[in-house]
């Protein structure tokens, strides 16, 4: 196991290429962004289906 985590390491250090942190940074804003609007767009979404499936059934029952 502890030969795994050294090579796993290793692999980290000499083989993996990174990318330079300012585009790094540059990405993760934009993750972050979208995932804030993909979330804000689902709660509205759920919010509209709430209020109709409520609609319906006040029309239904009422």
């Amino acid at each position: 196991m502890i030969a795994y985590i050294k090579e796993s390491f290793q692999e980290l250090k000499n083989n993996v290429t990174w990318l330079e942190r300012a585009k790094a940074s540059n990405l993760m804003v934009i993750v972050a962004v979208f995932s804030i609007v993909f979330a804000l767009v689902t709660w509205g979404v759920d919010s509209l289906f709430s209020k109709l499936i409520r609609l319906y059934f006040e029309k239904l029952i009422g």
